[in-house]
């Protein structure tokens, strides 16, 4: 494959009926010239993968009327993004993309007069400091944003309240920062949602069973967090969920059952926690599962032989010392006992649950009867008394 090497054309400005432009994937270095600003009916520029410097043409970016995609993905532009970035008034722009250690600093205010946006990728780069408060309300402007790619930066604080009321929403990417904040339980708004990842952050608190309602999710990752309680029931109802990564948090109780409603789930990652209990039996209704791990948990009892555990190695069971069953999974054989345990504990339910009902209804109608005939006998007393005064006092 060759690549074109050298600085960007300066006869470009001499096409100026050009409607797209694309020169990425080559060899082209030096500064992005501001001369490009005379492509007034530009429509798409793509710059990705190159050795451009500098960002200087942005503020040109207000001649482009009809501008409507804009990558720079992939550069060593090695610079911060200008202020003079916030103060552009191209409503045209859909697509602002400049991924992968391309820029630096902060995120500049005014990001909300980008009215139009749908797709905004800073990933990958060199973000610092906290999301300050005004450009979170402007993230609040973007009504149409639906791809939202803020990943692997340093940014801090919480992320922006207001993103459950952007019901424009396809992804949500804000992993690896430096986050911190509960799980806001508004997301169950973002009803077209398909991929949230928040993993790597310092998000703490339960998750809300308001998650639940993210029916069109596919991809969810909540890993390396401090995300701690239960993992709620209403999880399940996310029927065409693929993937789904809980690992490395703080997160305790057993596997809920409605995970086995989950028909579509191909990754479930629930390593690293305090999650006790059994495996249930009904995740072996998962047949689409491919990779499965409850490595480091509290685990206790058979580990699972039928529909998708005959395939899964004796990593996902690691420092699981509960944990019995076949010995490629590398742990201590089930007992007779061990094996007949579920069976035999619903058995034992069934003939003492009746006994102890019986039991404590019996208590309870001794207890009214007793309770009666103390009032009886006082009630007796009160009139016998009532009786020998009055034999007293006409005598």
């Amino acid at each position: 494959m060759s690549y074109v090497v050298g600085y960007m054309p300066l006869s470009l400005p001499n096409c100026s009926k050009l409607q797209k432009l694309s020169l990425s994937y080559n060899e082209f270095g030096g500064p992005i010239h501001s001369e490009i600003r005379h492509l007034s009916n530009l429509q798409e520029l793509h710059l990705a993968n190159n050795h451009f410097e500098g960002l200087a043409f942005l503020t040109s970016l207000s001649n482009y009327k009809d501008l409507k995609t804009l990558a720079l993905s992939r550069n060593p532009l090695n610079v911060v993004l200008p202020v003079s970035w916030g103060n552009l008034s191209c409503t045209s722009l859909l697509r602002f993309i400049i991924a992968d250690y391309g820029i630096k600093g902060e995120i500049p205010k005014g990001i909300g007069n980008l009215s139009s946006l749908i797709d905004l990728d800073l990933s990958g780069n060199d973000l610092i400091g906290s999301i300050p408060l005004g450009i979170r309300d402007d993230l609040c402007k973007l009504q149409k944003l639906g791809y939202l790619h803020l990943n692997q930066n340093q940014l801090l604080e919480s992320h922006p309240n207001c993103l459950g009321n952007l019901t424009s929403f396809r992804e949500i990417l804000l992993a690896s920062n430096k986050l911190h904040s509960n799980i806001p339980a508004s997301l169950e708004n973002l009803k077209n949602l398909l991929k949230l990842d928040l993993s790597s952050n310092n998000l703490d608190g339960s998750l809300p069973p308001e998650i639940g309602n993210l029916k069109a999710m596919i991809h969810m990752d909540l890993s390396m967090n401090t995300l701690s309680n239960g993992i709620p029931i209403e999880i399940g109802s996310i029927q065409n969920l693929i993937h789904l990564s809980l690992r490395d948090n703080k997160l305790q109780g057993s596997i809920p059952g409605s995970l086995s409603s989950m028909s579509a789930l191909e990754y479930l990652d629930l390593s690293h926690n305090n999650v006790s209990g059994i495996i249930l039996k009904s995740l072996e209704k998962l047949q689409n599962l491919k990779y499965f791990n409850d490595s480091f948990n509290k685990l206790v009892g058979e580990i699972l032989l039928g529909g998708p555990f005959k395939n899964i190695s004796s990593q996902s069971f690691m420092s699981s010392e509960a944990l019995c069953g076949s010995p490629r999974f590398r742990v201590p054989p089930c007992n007779a006992s061990t094996s007949r345990h579920r069976s035999k504990r619903k058995k034992l339910l069934i003939l003492i649950l009746p006994t102890e009902i019986t039991l404590v209804l019996a208590s309870i109608a001794f207890l009214l009867v007793w309770i009666r005939n103390i009032r009886h006998k006082k009630s007796k007393q009160l009139i016998l008394q009532e009786e020998e005064f009055h034999t007293m006092n006409f005598s």
